[in-house]
């Protein structure tokens, strides 16, 4: 088996890191910091990343993904919101059922991605992470959201197979990560299966995830201070140490694997205390004494996709004629499925991609 390990990259701490992605267009590496509402955008020089910028997105910001006119889409607060290239935020969509403080027992968006496709799948958990809160939703190509599944606890990590065929979804609070029957044409999930089971794991479980082109998982292990890669049948094939307890979630960005880790207190388990770190961990890609090259992005070309009509009914509020989103993959320097998982972006994403238009919802 192999065995990495990460080395401490120089942005400023976080409370709670997490969601890295990759923004071709303007070769940024950006994330979040959940419970400070930041999103935080890096360089990255070498074999560093270097902090660029902090913009506040919410109340609360659980994952981003880059924008085609440039800024991004945000799970934040208990919707989706709109953050401007120049640090603007504006509230889009705000999810029926969601939201409220935590005192009061409210819901947060906690993590997402899109599909190759170009919708948009954000999950929800409880603040106080109670068992059944949760809920994956889809905001689709005509703009319209539907529920894909309830009764989640912590709706966590997202990524499809090479072939689209496959998504994961993990479940933090039910220490499982779930395989499910994709069908890209419609974005519907179908039967699933457990992949990974950590209920009995001493370590952790999973968080964020990403998918390699050869259509292995590496997860981030909250909890267990690694991330871990499997084979899409559930077989252990490499682990990442991390000096930090809580790993978060990881992205490929050129020659790095980069891992955002957190110190929130949330999910730790007893006698495994958060140790402060900064919130972006770095493992090298490029072949070294003892090391063995990671899996390298495929670029294959991807099917002509034409978006659906709408279903809008007489009771649904009308679609704002702004923003529009063009959606592309999510960059050719980071594994295939998550050049699949795509950015609600333009081509210079990935070149010659096209993919239909996407139009947010007016803001409730």
């Amino acid at each position: 088996m192999l065995r990495l390990t990460a080395t401490v990259a120089d942005p400023a701490p976080a409370e709670h890191g997490e969601g890295p992605i990759w923004d071709a267009a303007a070769q940024e590496l950006v994330w979040v910091d959940i419970t400070a509402g930041l999103v935080r955008r890096g360089r990255v020089d070498g074999e560093d990343v270097v902090d660029v910028a902090a913009h506040r997105g919410g109340d609360t910001v659980g994952f981003v993904v880059p924008a085609a006119a440039g800024g991004w889409l945000l799970g934040a607060g208990a919707g989706i919101t709109r953050l401007s290239a120049e640090g603007e935020a504006h509230a889009l969509i705000e999810l029926t059922g969601e939201g409220g403080s935590a005192d009061a027992g409210g819901t947060r968006m906690n993590d997402g991605a899109c599909d190759r496709a170009g919708r948009f799948f954000g999950g929800t958990m409880g603040f106080d992470e109670r068992p059944g809160a949760g809920t994956l939703y889809r905001l689709d190509l005509d703009g319209t959201v539907s529920t894909v599944l309830d009764g989640l606890t912590i709706s966590n990590g997202l990524g499809w197979s090479p072939d689209d065929r496959t998504v994961y979804l993990s479940d933090s609070g039910a220490t499982t990560v779930w395989a499910f029957d994709y069908d890209l044409d419609s974005g519907t999930f179908g039967d699933r299966r457990v992949l990974l089971d950590f209920s009995e794991d001493p370590d952790g479980v999973a968080d964020g995830l990403t998918v390699d082109d050869e259509g292995c998982l590496w997860t981030a292990l909250w909890g267990g201070g690694q991330v871990r890669r499997y084979s899409p049948a559930g077989d252990l094939l490499a682990v990442v140490d991390v000096a930090a307890s809580n790993t978060t979630s990881c992205a490929f960005v050129g020659d790095l694997l980069v891992i955002s880790t957190s110190v929130h207190a949330g999910r730790r388990r007893e006698g495994r205390p958060a140790r402060r770190r900064p919130a972006v961990h770095r493992a090298h890609r490029r072949h070294r004494p003892g090391r063995v090259p990671l899996p390298r992005p495929a670029r294959r070309p991807l099917p002509a996709l034409t978006p659906p009509p709408s279903s809008r009914t007489a009771d649904t509020p009308p679609s704002a004629p702004e923003p529009r989103e063009e959606c592309a993959g999510s960059g050719h320097l980071i594994p295939a499925a998550h050049r699949r998982t795509g950015y609600f972006s333009d081509a210079s994403a990935s070149r010659s991609l096209t993919r239909p238009p996407v139009r947010s919802s007016a803001p409730a």
